[in-house]
């Protein structure tokens, strides 16, 4: 399904989850380092006090992941390139499970992701709330929100407001004279998401969501008390840093920067004039974002840049690695303080803050990041999920667990369809009670 078709906010329209049926859900990470596909198979799972609001256990039947190639900083640079990986990468996963994939949950990292607050009231004159009056004041702060040059992504009401009082999840049958509702709208730029179109579709396949990076690490990596109380996932990969921020249960704030671990290889490139890959394994065996005191006795060993014979690799100690890599991770924290400082959000974040994605795995990373940032840092790996073979158990693979996640909590979003609202699940919560009566559009 093409996500500039029918619908004229350009969201794709994901099919709601039964809570009683057997689903097959597959779908698609395509980041700067690798490309991910995952299929799973999610089967209904009663309530409970572990992951509540989850409708299925999620089993991994098939996985398989490329290094990735056309991809920099996010950003499409190679149709071909990206085209060829994602081909090879979802054949990897079909032999596994054994079976054929025809459309996938993708993620967004790449046309600037935007995050924004639309805010609207409509007046009640004293009468009691109404189903009419809900879709008023969600068309009126949806209207806001609506640019030619962008699709929006996630449409997530955030609360709802009676005569000035905050905080009210569902207002059907209060009374009041003015209900008003907020409601955060994560965008992206149109052409980048045509391309990114365009690459799944030149491989034969077609896009059921799409999903910012930041909501889909951050499904993955927090707990519940984290989502609830509020935190900041911190999505480090390859050529992108993204940040999502959650509170009382919900995707409140998102953003990202154009540096990841590809930046901090490069450095390393650059300053022991080695090449690429060889610096990912200095990085990676050697590397460390924190200093301490033996690491000037320690010696490690510099590949030459050539491929002449004759020359002989040089011994640098290993606190000039420490020291270049710091440079560059200390750079990094401070753009996710100065951002989080700036989104407003920062008292909502509190003290909690999750690391994840594959650029965590530094060494001495959330040292550095406790002290730059002022705040609990944890590493985050994905949770929720079975199957997993070992390899995919780490911070790098949060965003395609958290994509597998998404079916089950995407009927939280509202969105607009053809002249109306539609609720994109059917899911039991308080906040989709208000949103069942739009289910028209299926």
């Amino acid at each position: 399904m093409s996500i500039f078709g029918s619908s004229s906010s350009g969201l794709p329209r994901m099919k709601p989850l039964s809570s009683k049926r057997h689903h097959v859900v597959s779908v698609l990470d395509i980041g700067s380092t690798k490309v991910v596909c995952m299929i799973g198979r999610l089967s209904p799972r009663k309530e409970s006090d572990v992951l509540p609001g989850r409708t299925h256990h999620v089993d991994i039947i098939g996985i398989g992941h490329q290094r990735s190639r056309g991809m920099k900083s996010g950003v499409i640079s190679d149709v071909d390139a990206v085209e060829s990986v994602v081909r090879l990468a979802v054949d990897a996963a079909e032999r596994m499970a054994g079976l054929t994939v025809d459309s996938l949950i993708v993620n967004v990292s790449a046309g600037r992701i935007g995050s924004d607050v639309y805010t609207a009231t409509i007046d009640l004159g004293g009468q009691e709330v109404e189903r009419a009056d809900l879709k008023r004041v969600l068309s009126a702060a949806s209207q806001q929100s609506q640019r030619r040059d962008r699709v929006i992504l996630h449409s997530l009401p955030t609360g709802f407001s009676l005569d000035g009082e905050r905080g009210i999840i569902d207002p059907l049958g209060m009374y009041g004279d003015a209900l008003g509702v907020d409601i955060h709208v994560v965008t992206a730029e149109r052409a980048a998401m045509k391309n990114l179109e365009l690459c799944i579709n030149r491989a034969h396949l077609t896009v059921e969501g799409l999903v910012a990076t930041p909501y889909a690490s951050g499904l993955a990596a927090l707990v519940d008390d984290e989502v609830e109380l509020g935190c900041a996932a911190i999505d480090m990969g390859g050529g992108t840093t993204t940040i999502s921020v959650f509170a009382q249960g919900k995707l409140i704030h998102t953003d990202a920067i154009g540096i990841g671990g590809h930046h901090v290889t490069t450095d390393l490139a650059r300053g022991l004039s080695t090449r690429i890959e060889d610096a990912e394994r200095l990085k990676v065996v050697h590397g460390s974002a924190f200093a301490n005191g033996s690491e000037e006795r320690e010696v490690v060993s510099i590949p030459p840049i050539g491929e002449d014979d004759r020359d002989l690799p040089t011994q640098v100690p290993r606190s000039l690695l420490t020291r270049i890599i710091q440079a560059r991770i200390e750079e990094i924290m401070e753009m996710i303080r100065d951002r989080i400082h700036a989104s407003g959000f920062s008292p909502v974040v509190g003290k909690r803050v999750v690391l994840t994605g594959g650029a965590s795995q530094l060494t001495g990373l959330p040292e550095v990041a406790r002290r730059i940032l002022a705040r609990n840092v944890r590493i985050g790996r994905p949770m929720g999920v079975s199957g997993l073979p070992v390899a995919a158990k780490g911070p790098a693979f949060s965003t395609a667990v958290g994509l597998m996640i998404y079916p089950q909590v995407a009927d939280q979003e509202i969105a607009v369809g053809h002249g109306g609202f539609f609720s994109s699940g059917s899911g039991n919560s308080r906040m989709m009670r208000v949103g069942q009566w739009l289910k028209e559009s299926f």
